[in-house]
């Protein structure tokens, strides 16, 4: 059987292991990206590591999520980005250039490469038919400082796409009818890849709107093909010198197939709290929408927004629905503005906010109590949007265009002829807010404001570990519920015992203050824990809290790699049912816990508190374990450098 594509960059990278499904792999990076949430703890890591310069191909430092600027905070860490950006031998992406993964896909991917992000939606480079995952913080200095990335190696899913969509049906469907399929846990241990006839009718943006939402699958990432298409994008933009064909053998084997066919796809959306809750825009009914925001990573392209100018073009946004539109770069925003788009938005009545993040992870534009809000975004948790009884719907540009317009959720297919958007033959090209580093590194100095706390790190794993079970949670925590984002706390990112506080804090406002007076604790969760963002401070916090363990039935990728790079022991149930054997409040134990992790065994609880005991498995590979015994991954390191 010939290969897929997933295998042939992985094969083309492979520094250690196998390519078999399940097994541990190492893969070198030729690309990193970081955000301001992520990237003030991700440089401190890497500063920590003593290494003078980056050592990948390319690195690139976004502002795009804190650029709300209600206190000195995200100034300061803007400031301390660009200087140790300048310092350390990478691009600096200024507040205002744009979001990362959609100036990323304009000006920096290439084909065939492989890109560590610290945002979940690093993916988004699949679009342009990169291997881009998201991960945490601390592997992208790693990656930064010449490390390789170790993952799980993935099974490869072939979504097979056949026929063409019928007008008013977008790529945003299309993720959504994969979703509505797997689930929010149905990607996991996975990469999505796409083939078939149908892949010829999507464009760069609109196969980047299906690889960003693939994080919400929980896949390792998603893929498309590098082909003609990918070449006239890049053509378009100045860079057809960097295109290179990639696709798939033509008997390439595949671990898992589904057909979908795009001339049976509907306008869906995502209803409220959860972004597989797929229904068709039919079905749902004509609710009335309070909010509608278009923009984010998925949907803030050139060809999403020049649609949603053509719909509103010389109409008016509903008098009881406000419209906020994100354009998703300086490069959009500036074309819409030179070819009168901009003008046909504002003259709509939308509100048009920076080329940012912004509402998507609820930094401005929180919606009215309990309303709806119609968002282009590519999740809807519970309070994502900054309030928390708001009932938020994620659709494609179109349908969110049309309830602006009608102030209900309808069928964009009632506003008429669809009138599809060309891709332009050159992009406006202007690198004027991408600073490059330093020539001269020594003359650099790096500044730090007062919220830039030093990096707190874990201690070694104790010989018995004996925790009380702080918090008991369900299903599909996300590391929204674990670490929240918002304007509140977001620019506390720099600032672990400050951040801390809010652990947990939508769940149990408790927690913190009770952690911190049990010392030792470990936290109880169901399937698809950690689902979500990338944000390492849902592993780093909890850690500086005192949580040595969590203990779940499942867990998300990211967030499980997360906890070992800081030392919390990722456990899960043998027998699911063992759950239900554990309460809030129990004292639970494991002894002798290093050596049983070192000699391979299966570890037991024991529950002090009931008397019973539970049968869990780490599934750590032998290097995760050493990392856990050291107490996490910086520690594990200067310990081997020394």
């Amino acid at each position: 059987m010939g290969k897929n594509l997933t295998r042939k960059i992985i094969a083309a990278h492979l520094l250690d292991g196998e390519m078999v499904a399940g097994g541990e792999i190492a893969i070198s990076i030729d690309q990193t990206l970081t955000q301001d949430a992520t990237g003030t703890m991700a440089y401190l890591q890497f500063e920590a590591m003593g290494v003078p310069r980056v050592q990948t191909e390319l690195s690139v430092s976004y502002i795009d999520h804190n650029t709300l600027q209600t206190g000195f905070e995200n100034a300061d860490d803007h400031r301390f980005l660009q200087t140790v950006a300048s310092k350390y031998g990478i691009y600096f992406s200024r507040p205002g250039n744009g979001i990362c993964h959609q100036v990323h896909l304009e000006r920096f991917g290439v084909p065939g490469k492989t890109l560590l992000g610290s945002d979940s939606h690093t993916p988004t480079g699949g679009g342009i038919g990169m291997l881009a995952i998201g991960a945490g913080g601390l592997d992208v200095a790693v990656a930064m400082g010449g490390g390789p990335f170790h993952l799980t190696m993935p099974k490869v899913v072939n979504v097979d796409l056949q026929g063409e969509r019928t007008p008013w049906v977008s790529a945003k469907d299309v993720i959504l009818e994969v979703l509505r399929r797997l689930s929010v846990k149905g990607g996991v241990g996975k990469i999505i890849e796409y083939t078939g006839p149908g892949v010829k009718s999507l464009s760069v943006p609109e196969r980047a709107t299906i690889t960003n939402m693939g994080a919400e699958l929980g896949a390792t990432t998603s893929v498309f093909p590098s082909d003609h298409v990918t070449r006239e994008f890049l053509a378009a933009q100045g860079r057809g010198e960097q295109w290179c064909e990639l696709l798939p053998d033509s008997d390439a084997d595949y671990d898992e197939e589904i057909v979908i066919f795009l001339n049976e796809l509907e306008p869906m959306v995502a209803c409220p709290h959860s972004p597989d809750a797929v229904k068709k825009v039919s079905e749902v009914g004509e609710i009335r929408v309070d909010q509608v925001a278009i923009g984010s990573c998925t949907n803030s392209s050139y060809a999403d927004l020049m649609q949603v100018s053509r719909i509103l073009r010389g109409k008016h946004v509903h008098e009881y629905t406000s419209l906020v539109i994100s354009p998703g770069s300086k490069q959009v925003f500036e074309m819409l503005a030179r070819n009168g788009a901009l003008a046909d938005l504002i003259a709509s009545g939308a509100r048009i906010l920076e080329s940012t993040c912004g509402p998507c992870i609820g930094m401005g534009q929180s919606p009215p109590s309990g309303a709806v809000s119609v968002r282009t975004f590519n999740r809807n948790f519970p309070g994502r949007s900054g309030t928390a009884d708001a009932g938020v719907y994620l659709a494609g540009p179109e349908v969110a265009a049309a309830a602006a317009l009608s102030g209900k959720l309808v069928d964009p297919r009632r506003l008429g002829e669809f009138q599809p958007v060309e891709m332009p033959e050159k992009f406006l090209i202007d690198d004027s807010m991408i600073i490059s580093p330093a020539a001269d590194p020594e003359e650099i100095e790096v500044v730090r404001g007062p919220n830039i706390k030093p990096l707190p790190v874990n201690t070694e794993l104790p010989v018995t570990l004996a925790v009380e079970v702080l918090l008991k949670v369900d299903d599909n925590i996300t590391t929204d519920h674990i670490m929240p984002a918002g304007a509140k706390v977001l620019p506390l990112r720099s600032n672990i015992p400050a951040i801390s506080e809010y652990v947990f804090a939508a769940v149990d406002a408790t927690f913190a203050s009770r952690a911190k007076e049990a010392g030792s604790s470990i936290v109880i969760g169901g399937n698809n824990y950690g689902q979500g963002s990338s944000r390492e401070h849902a592993a780093l916090a909890p850690m500086y809290l005192g949580v040595k363990a969590v203990l779940v039935k499942s867990f998300a990728r990211i967030h499980r790699a997360n906890l070992v790079n800081f030392g919390i022991l990722p456990l899960t149930f043998i027998h699911e049912e063992d759950y239900e054997q554990i309460s809030q409040g129990d004292l639970l134990e494991i002894e002798g816990v290093r050596e049983a992790m070192v000699k391979g065994e299966e570890l037991t609880i024991i529950n002090r508190t009931s008397g019973n005991s539970v049968k869990v498995n780490h599934g750590l590979s032998p290097r995760q374990i050493a990392i856990i015994l050291d107490g996490g991954l910086l520690n594990h390191t200067k310990k081997h450098a020394s």
